[in-house]
């Protein structure tokens, strides 16, 4: 990090289809090897599958998935004479939907299935429904900060 002033933050483009910055962040972390035409393919086919099965907007369902996978509170270790605490701190918000893309993009490829779309949009519709390893990993991520409440006050 640099002593003096902040990076500067890199504006994203909005997506092609869609138009949404967001939708092109998430793009950005599901391509693999810089093929962007090839992540595109994948985010825009489970849209439109987990649109047909839930009968709403690929976009809103997105948006939904991703403000249910979003976490509010993590804990960070802070240490005091000697003594390691996992004190519970709020997130910003570029790193709450950062964390939650990372999240859904992980519980996607682990689950099975054919094809990545098809997993991409099981996961999206099952985030949307605040199921699916995405919102499990933020409830067990809010549970971490609720049970080490005791040493907030450790807050730096």
């Amino acid at each position: 990090m640099p002593r003096r002033a902040r990076p500067q933050e890199r504006k994203t483009a909005p997506d092609r289809k869609y138009g949404n910055v967001s939708l092109a962040q998430f793009n950005n972390k599901l391509m693999q090897r810089g093929k962007r035409t090839t992540a595109e393919g994948i985010i825009y086919g489970a849209l439109t599958q987990a649109e047909t099965t839930t009968r709403k907007p690929g976009i809103e369902i997105f948006e939904l998935a991703l403000k249910n996978a979003m976490p509010l509170i993590e804990v960070k270790p802070r240490r005091v004479g000697g003594a390691t605490y996992q004190v519970p701190v709020e997130i910003r918000a570029d790193r709450r939907t950062s964390l939650a893309m990372r999240w859904l993009i992980q519980a996607a490829r682990k689950r099975p299935g054919k094809s990545m779309a098809d997993r991409l949009a099981g996961e999206l519709v099952d985030a949307m429904n605040n199921a699916g390893g995405a919102v499990r990993r933020k409830e067990e991520t809010h549970k971490m900060a609720e049970a080490n409440k005791a040493f907030s006050h450790y807050k730096w």
